[in-house]
């Protein structure tokens, strides 16, 4: 796999995260004193990110960011997804020309 891969593997996975969490908050944006989950997300020496799920110091929900955390969720896997398949393309070219 090759460094764009990799690197664009790692924003579709941190988008899946995203997604989860909010999807996780809207789930339980009623339950009485839910902490919300939030997502760190930090990049890596080399290209990529990596995420971690914390949770917030007070208790309560904010539906506006998570609806809003899915639809950005949403868009990033797409566009990640779109650099593996235009990689993907690439390559294909390239050995139909050294073919």
């Amino acid at each position: 796999m090759s460094a764009i891969s990799s690197i664009a593997i790692s924003g579709m996975n941190a988008a899946t995260t995203h997604l989860g969490v909010a999807a996780h908050n809207v789930a339980n944006a009623v339950t009485p004193a839910f902490r919300r989950q939030q997502v760190v997300q930090q990049s890596q020496p080399g290209g990529g990110v990596s995420t971690q799920i914390t949770r917030a110091a007070e208790p309560g929900s904010n539906l506006a960011a998570d609806l809003v955390q899915q639809k950005v969720a949403l868009y990033s896997f797409k566009a990640n997804l779109r650099t593996v398949q235009v990689e993907h393309e690439m390559l294909g070219s390239l050995i139909d020309l050294k073919a």
